[in-house]
């Protein structure tokens, strides 16, 4: 995971996190294993994202806004496919190590 706080240019949604997933070709080589990959880890994210969505408000109050932006990379290397719950336990354990000044 990559993330940064920074200056928001457009106050249309404060709060709201700019997320992107990635999945290499290099490491998964299938279109639809990727896609499958990409689903999992914005479901993961979506049941996740209450923590990150409340912690980023809370820093804001009184400072100027700021748009949290974040990146999942997978780099599973396993040829199976990791399961939802998997994918859950990893969004919430980096989202708890994240730090924001």
């Amino acid at each position: 995971m990559v993330y940064a706080d920074l200056r928001q240019e457009s106050r249309s949604f404060p709060g709201v996190p700019a997320i992107l997933f990635a999945v290499s070709k290099k490491t998964v080589p299938s279109a639809v294993r990727r896609n499958r990959i990409k689903r999992m880890m914005r479901e993961a994210y979506r049941i996740e994202r209450s923590s990150v969505i409340r912690s980023s408000s809370d820093e804001q109050d009184g400072a100027e806004a700021k748009r949290l932006c974040i990146v999942f990379l997978f780099t599973g290397r396993k040829k199976t496919l990791p399961e939802l719950q998997e994918f859950r336990e990893e969004i919430r354990r980096l989202m708890q190590g994240m730090r924001l000044s």
